[in-house]
């Protein structure tokens, strides 16, 4: 088994209750969810005129190889009620995979660590909340490290 973070986050709809939703249907296909962080209100990240986001990570386990997991990923935030649009834009759901274990891939469609993940205040902190001593495999920093220093960069 291996343990994954999966970072959640919505802003249309219900957002805590698509939230919810995706950790049922998850658990459904068996991941196992270990941790949850709290729910954080944030801005959006990329595109900034859509609504507030609910973002939270959550810590699991899983038997499924990288690819599968994108694959089940997809196939719940279909069932949740994603609708592809721009890049960054408003959706009901959306998960991604943050960390895989000691993991790191580079492929054209999944790059693990996310290649955000160091970059974003709305997957550090509720990451930080439930494993803030875990390292980043690449930048070999905490994520409690790598929220200190996005919060030290200038604007």
């Amino acid at each position: 088994m291996s343990i994954v973070y999966i970072g959640i986050g919505s802003n249309l709809g219900d957002r805590e209750k698509n939230c919810s939703r995706s950790i049922d249907l998850l658990e459904k296909h068996g991941i196992v969810i270990r941790r949850r962080s709290s729910l954080y209100e944030t801005i959006p990240w990329g595109l900034r005129d859509q609504p507030l986001f609910l973002n939270m990570v959550i810590e699991t386990e899983t038997e499924l190889k990288p690819q599968e997991l994108l694959e089940l990923l997809k196939n719940v935030e279909i069932e949740v009620g994603r609708k592809r649009s721009s890049r960054w834009g408003p959706r009901a759901i959306d998960l991604d995979i943050l960390l895989y274990g000691d993991i790191i891939l580079n492929e054209a469609a999944l790059t693990i660590p996310h290649p955000y993940l160091h970059k974003r205040d709305f997957v550090l902190t509720p990451l930080c909340e439930i494993a803030a001593d875990v390292k980043h495999p690449v930048l070999q920093l905490t994520m409690h490290e790598l929220l200190e220093a996005l919060g030290n960069q200038s604007v």
